[in-house]
Parts: structure tokens; C-alpha cells; sequence
């Protein structure tokens, strides 16, 4: 597996990560343990998170990818073997929200308490925090990695405006910069990034984990109709927004593409993702066992030049 230096932090993940908002939510403990160990056998060993992981379930309060995670990394004892990027800022419930100093502190503290770990690898702003100054914030995020809790810091939703305003303060004051983006992307989902976040993040050398990597599933190929829309209780009502003549059009592609490939749809738009060399790694995630070797074998596809400009076509906005 070819791995790559996440922007210019010196911190190496592969290609794909897998995304661990499953974790507890549709993936149980016992499935969220078998889907960690057999995609760290295959060589996928950075695993993305947030505290905020799954507290849009009924029941839940948050922390219960983070806490699945450290249960796993405790029974196994491979910390040493993964990269765990985890997130702070969205709202927690009780006012735990923000990226005030004290509260990523506090926040800090308590992924590392449920990841059961001594650092967190990439330590990613959810979201921005106009409430608070970015030199309040960046300050916060040097300390961390000042006190080794922090390998690398990133920015997950920011607009390009913020990155660069964030970069300018990290200048002035002498502070670690972002290295990394999360930014909404894929074969539907590419004008916002492609037109006004790219410019940005190749000026300022950030690498790029994009999210939503296959449209919520609807890239994979499996919703063609409403009836459709029943396959996926958890999915389904966000794959509602795809369907739609542009949307057909990207799907009709990538079966062409993955035909004459022998592949799958899925294994195409994530192969189109990493071939853009802006994108550090793609993310995407699987509830059951029998989903994951469509995504690694994702990682070993090649496309031709012809067949990007086929999906760049198909896709146009």
C-alpha cells in the first residue's frame, strides 16, 4: 500500500481511511471490533473519528466510536500500529461546545480518557468557532502538541477564507499550522472544493481527507429508486438529494468504467478520489464485514487518464 505524508506534518497514513462514525452507532461492539481488525491486517491503519460519535443516535451522549476505539486498542495492544484521528468543537450537549482554549483542553482530555491512549495522531477542529479568536484556538491546539497529547492538528469544514486566516496567525505568532483538511467531496459533491477550497489547500501545502467519499452510498450503485431508498434505514433519507438526472448520469459512468475494470462502482469513485493529487486519502466506512473488501480492493485500482475524463464529464456541475 503507498502511503503518503499527510500534508507537510510528517505524519504518513494509507491511501483510504476508514471512517469510524459506524462505530456503536450501525456497527456493534462485536462487529465494530471485527471491522477494526481486518482492515489493519489489510494495510488501512488510519481510523478517523469524533468525539461527537454518535450522539445524533436516540440514547447516545457522544464518545461512543472514541470509546469502541480504545476498547479495541486495549484488547489488542496495537496502538503503535494505527493512527487515530479524532475531532473537537461540535456541540456535545450542556454548552460542551466551541474551540475555547479551556474547552479543547477538557475536550482533549476526555478522547484521550475514552481512547484509552497517552496522544491523539491528528486532532481535527469540527467546525469553526466565531466565538472565539483563532489565536485563542491555535494557541490551545500548540499547547497539545507542545505537551505530546497532539502529534499534527487539522481543520475539518473550514472555509478557504479561515485556513488562510488561520495560517497567518500560526505565521505571526510561531504556532504548529494546520495540516490537513476534511472537506465534503466526491464524483457528486465537487464544486465547492474543487473551486473554492483546492486553490487553498495546494497554496498552503495542507493535505486533504475528504469526507461523504461515496455521496452517503448512493455511489456505490445500489439506489436507482425510491423502493431503493429502503436498503439503507440509516442512509437512506440523505441519498434522496443524488437522485436526480446529474446524479443517474455519474452512476451510469462508473458502472461503464467499472465493467471494462472489473470492478465495482464503489472501487471506482474512491479509485477517481485518490488519483486527484490534492487528496491526501478519501474516507470510507463499513457497517459489516462483507463491505469491506470492496474498499480495499479500492486502494490497488488504477484509472486510466480516459476514464477520469469520462467520470470529470459525467460529473460536470
Amino acid at each position: 500500500m503507498n502511503d503518503r505524508e499527510l500534508g507537510q506534518s510528517g505524519l504518513v497514513i494509507p491511501p483510504l481511511v476508514f471512517g469510524g462514525n459506524v462505530f456503536g452507532w450501525s456497527a456493534d461492539e462485536a462487529t465494530s471490533f471485527r471491522l477494526l481488525d481486518a482492515i489493519v491486517d489489510a494495510g488501512i491503519t488510519c481510523i478517523d473519528t469524533a468525539d461527537v460519535y454518535s450522539r445524533w443516535v436516540e440514547g447516545h451522549v457522544g464518545g461512543e466510536s472514541e470509546t469502541l476505539i480504545g476498547k479495541w486498542l486495549k484488547r489488542t495492544g496495537k496502538r503503535n500500529q494505527v493512527q487515530i484521528a479524532t475531532k473537537v468543537g461540535m456541540d456535545m450537549g450542556n454548552g460542551h461546545k466551541g474551540l475555547s482554549a479551556v474547552y479543547i483542553e477538557q475536550a482533549l482530555e476526555r478522547s484521550l480518557r475514552r481512547l484509552q491512549t497517552d496522544y491523539i495522531d491528528l486532532y481535527q477542529a469540527h467546525c469553526d468557532d466565531p466565538h472565539t479568536s483563532l489565536e485563542e484556538t491555535m494557541g490551545a491546539f500548540a499547547e497539545a502538541v507542545e505537551n505530546g497529547k497532539v502529534r499534527v492538528i487539522g481543520a475539518s469544514n473550514l472555509d478557504a477564507r479561515r485556513l488562510r486566516e488561520a495560517h497567518a496567525v500560526c505565521d505571526h505568532l510561531k504556532l504548529p499550522h494546520y495540516q490537513s483538511l476534511q472537506p465534503n467531496y466526491n464524483l457528486y459533491d465537487r464544486a465547492n472544493y474543487e473551486t473554492n477550497l483546492e486553490p487553498t489547500v495546494q497554496q498552503l501545502g495542507l493535505g486533504v481527507i475528504s469526507f461523504y467519499s461515496l455521496a452517503a452510498g448512493f455511489l456505490t450503485g445500489k439506489y436507482r429508486s425510491e423502493t431503493d431508498l429502503n436498503k439503507s434505514s440509516v442512509r437512506g433519507y440523505k441519498v434522496k438529494n443524488f437522485m436526480n438526472a446529474r446524479g443517474f448520469a455519474i452512476i451510469d459512468a462508473l458502472e461503464e468504467v467499472a465493467g471494462e475494470l472489473n470492478a465495482t462502482p464503489t472501487q471506482v469513485a474512491l479509485a477517481w478520489l485518490m488519483a486527484r493529487p490534492s487528496i491526501t486519502a478519501p474516507i470510507a466506512s463499513a457497517s459489516k464485514l462483507e463491505q469491506l473488501p470492496d474498499l480495499i480492493a479500492a486502494v490497488d485500482l488504477k484509472l486510466s487518464d480516459e476514464a477520469i475524463q469520462r467520470l470529470n464529464a459525467a460529473s460536470a456541475y
